[in-house]
C-alpha cells in the first residue's frame, strides 16, 4: 500500500485538487507495480492512501507540487526507481499544467497490516 503525501501551492483550487485525488491512486499504483505486488487495475480501500497538505508560510522549496510516495521495498522497484519517478512526474506535469513538480519515491523495508 503506497502512502502518498501531496504538498501543493496555494494556487491549486478545489477542482485541481479533486482531479489529483481522483487520478493519483491509479497513477501511483502504476508507478509502483512490480512482480512482487502486481497491480490489477481494481483499487480497493486501503490500496493507496493520499494525504493532501497546502504549502505553509514557512515551508521552503519553491515547487508548486511535491508528491512523496512511500511503498515497500522490492528489488524490482529499487532497480527502476528513477524511471518510476520520472513517469509519475511527467503525468503530473501534464495533469496540472506546470513543470514545477517534484516526485520523491521512498522504498523502505516495511510491513503493512489493515482491518476492514
Amino acid at each position: 500500500m503506497p502512502l502518498v503525501e501531496i504538498t501543493h501551492a496555494a494556487r491549486f483550487d478545489d477542482a485541481q485538487l479533486r482531479l489529483l485525488a481522483e487520478r493519483l491512486p491509479h497513477e501511483v499504483s502504476l508507478a509502483v507495480e512490480c512482480p512482487e505486488e502486481p497491480y490489477d487495475g481494481d483499487l480497493r480501500p486501503g490500496d493507496v492512501d493520499l494525504r493532501f497538505r497546502p504549502r505553509g508560510p514557512y515551508d521552503a522549496g519553491g515547487l508548486d507540487l511535491v508528491i512523496e510516495v512511500r511503498s515497500r521495498w522490492t528489488a524490482s522497484r529499487a532497480e527502476t526507481r528513477d524511471d518510476r519517478c520520472e513517469r509519475l512526474r511527467r503525468f503530473l506535469v501534464d495533469l496540472v499544467g506546470t513543470p514545477s513538480v517534484g516526485v520523491f519515491l521512498t522504498l523502505p523495508v516495511a510491513g503493512w497490516a489493515q482491518g476492514e
